[in-house]
């Protein structure tokens, strides 16, 4: 048996330990549709910003596609103008090959040298 003192002694222990502020009674304990709903809007939002990203890399692979594309232009139109050249060279240096045949100027130094002692001149 307790006397009435202790009862009410008690009662106010036990609620001064469970004590807590009226911002803490009062607060708002989110529904689980709500948290499935943020965690949605937020793993969204991380895609979106993979997408930008991706679509970003993907316009910056279509230039470098366009540069390399017009180098290797550049390049082939390099290569058959040095062919074109090549083949003007090549043409020119057989006519003047057929030009010093012609007019006998394709001896060697040797046969110039014997020509130039049999010519008592």
């Amino acid at each position: 048996m307790t006397t009435h003192e202790y009862d009410e002694w008690r009662v106010i222990r036990i609620n001064e330990e469970n004590s807590q502020s009226i911002e803490e009674h009062l607060r708002v304990v989110p529904s689980e549709l709500y948290i499935i709903r943020q965690d949605f809007e937020t793993r969204n939002a991380e895609l979106e910003k993979k997408i930008e990203k991706m679509e970003e890399e993907k316009m910056n692979l279509r230039l470098d596609i366009d540069v390399q594309k017009l180098e290797a232009k550049k390049l082939r139109k390099g290569k058959n103008k040095a062919e074109e050249d090549l083949d003007s060279l090549e043409t020119d240096y057989k006519k003047l090959r057929l030009s010093m045949r012609i007019a006998r100027l394709g001896k060697t130094s040797e046969q110039w040298h014997e020509e130039i002692q049999e010519d008592p001149d």
